[in-house]
């Protein structure tokens, strides 16, 4: 398949095919979300289990089994958070160091970085015979998310020919829904396996490292790290490889223009401060906010936990949770086919109504049907988990996805790795949050918390409609130009570094 990439408004066309090559090394690294995917959906069934809660938590079991414990708190316990959470504080720190590896030493080793991290994670969390070795475990996968959710997204939109590069990228987060869907079928089959059900589910997160370890021997480098890293001739070999075409002079020149300018910058973090910048910046981190205060993680992390809250059983939680996982990976694949043909913009406006009418409906019935103690009757119940769906569809093919793939394709090449180091670093921050603080949230505000998610889903919705460009079609490398530029509100920013450049020069 050909497709013709605009470099920019009046420029030359870049030429490319969508080679089996490409496909098959985006389907290897997209496997990194795949990892992150089945951490995310693993943490709510392993808390779950009877087994795991005995062996760790005794406090916590011991109150699960009161007949008449308060719905909305049977749960709530810090440490038990800290097991979820504490993966997220240690992807935060990793991505920083992340950044630089991915910069000095290029996508593709900080790809097997995650993996070996992975792996030393997954061996001690699925042996842990405390909770120090449980905690330690579940750090080193910490890293393993921080140093993949680095690499990989900046590697699929490096690789990707700019008409398909939020398809491609978008593969990511299919493979974290993915991950999610496994995970919760991993934890409905294992939760009958006694005593050790608990184990098998943790360590089933080194089948994907594994691979992701062997699959990343066999893809290339991206053409931009390694022309950044003055490796121009092989650069230029992987660019016509990776495009299927003989005439790759245009898009390699526009690399290299990119590199050189990048070269310039000798403190990225610094130059992010800077008034171009603060668009890029801005946009990613507040994406990151938006995306975990949809309530999104609240439900994908303890999926379970909220379905025996609202009245269903342990095993018929589970399976309610497969569901919710399966709509969750069939709305993505809406997203990989729409994302290059409406635009982001689209799918994050209707989307954020979409959710916000899903969040309010759960809210109102929890808020009219549930109290403390007794359950949801069956028909309360089903309506839930039906609204649960819909809700996982609109942020299956909107704020999920183009949460990475935004922040991937925005930043200049001078920035990019620090930038997005940032915005994966706000993601595990707010994810964090998110993760500590929701069994208490629950606990404290009840069918409250769904009101909670709703008002945040009405600033993003409107944060999007006024603030977000749309980045359809727009080579990686000239988003300043066609992007910021142009925007009615961020135009204000590149104006005011253009004039600081002036200034500059006259001074010299």
């Amino acid at each position: 398949m050909a497709v013709v990439v605009s470099a920019n408004g009046n420029g030359p066309a870049f030429e490319a095919k969508m080679t089996v090559y490409v496909f098959v090394c985006v389907l290897i690294a997209a496997v990194g979300g795949l990892i992150f995917g089945y951490d995310i959906g693993i943490s709510g069934g392993v808390t779950a289990m009877d087994d795991f809660l005995k062996k760790f938590f005794p406090t916590v079991w011991e109150r699960k089994q009161h007949a008449h414990e308060n719905n909305y708190c049977k749960y709530d316990n810090q440490h038990l958070q800290l097991f979820t959470s504490s993966l997220y504080l240690a992807a935060l720190v990793a991505s920083f160091l992340a950044s630089a590896v991915c910069s000095k030493l290029g996508r593709k080793p900080t790809m097997q970085f995650a993996s070996v991290f992975f792996l030393i994670g997954v061996g001690l969390a699925a042996g842990a015979d405390n909770i120090v070795m449980l905690i330690i475990g579940r750090i080193l996968l910490g890293f393993g998310v921080g140093f993949g959710n680095q690499a990989v997204p900046l590697f699929l939109s490096e690789i990707a020919p700019a008409q398909l590069r939020g398809g491609l990228n978008i593969v990511f987060q299919l493979m974290v829904t993915i991950g999610i869907l496994i995970a919760n079928l991993v934890n409905y089959f294992t939760a009958t396996v006694h005593p050790n059900g608990w184990r098998f589910a943790l360590g089933g997160a080194a089948i994907p490292a594994v691979i992701l370890l062997l699959g990343s021997l066999i893809i290339c480098e991206t053409p931009t790290s390694l022309i950044e890293r003055n490796k121009n001739e092989e650069g230029r070999e992987t660019l016509r490889k990776i495009r299927g075409v003989e005439d790759i002079n245009d898009e390699y020149e526009s690399i290299v223009h990119a590199c050189e300018i990048a070269s310039q910058v000798k403190d990225p973090y610094r130059k992010l401060l800077k008034p171009a910048s603060r668009p890029p910046l801005i946009i990613g981190m507040l994406l990151q906010l938006f995306q975990q205060f949809s309530g999104i993680n609240a439900i994908m992390f303890y999926a379970p936990v909220l379905f025996q809250t609202v009245g269903f059983g342990s095993n018929a939680a589970l399976l309610s949770a497969v569901i919710t996982g399966s709509i969750n990976v069939l709305s993505t694949f809406v997203g990989i086919y729409l994302v290059d043909r409406t635009g982001r913009r689209f799918l994050l406006l209707q989307s954020s109504v979409h959710m916000l009418i899903s969040q309010l409906i759960i809210g109102i019935i929890l808020a009219k049907d549930l109290g403390i103690t007794g359950t949801l009757g069956k028909a309360q119940a089903m309506v839930v988990v039906v609204f649960v769906c819909a809700y996982v569809m609109g942020f299956a093919w909107s704020w999920g996805p183009l949460g990475w793939l935004i922040p991937s394709e925005t930043f200049p090449l001078e920035t990019r790795s620090a930038g997005f180091a940032v915005a994966v670093s706000c993601n595990m921050l707010f994810t964090f949050v998110i993760a500590q603080a929701f069994l208490s949230m629950l606990c404290g505000m009840r069918s409250g918390i769904f009101f909670f998610f709703s008002a945040w889903i009405i600033v993003m919705g409107l944060f999007a409609l006024f603030f977000i460009p749309e980045t359809k079609g727009v080579a990686i490398d000239d988003v300043r130009e066609r992007v910021w530029k142009p925007h009615w509100f961020w135009k204000r920013y590149m104006l005011a570094e253009d004039d600081h450049q002036d200034v500059e020069k006259r001074t010299e």
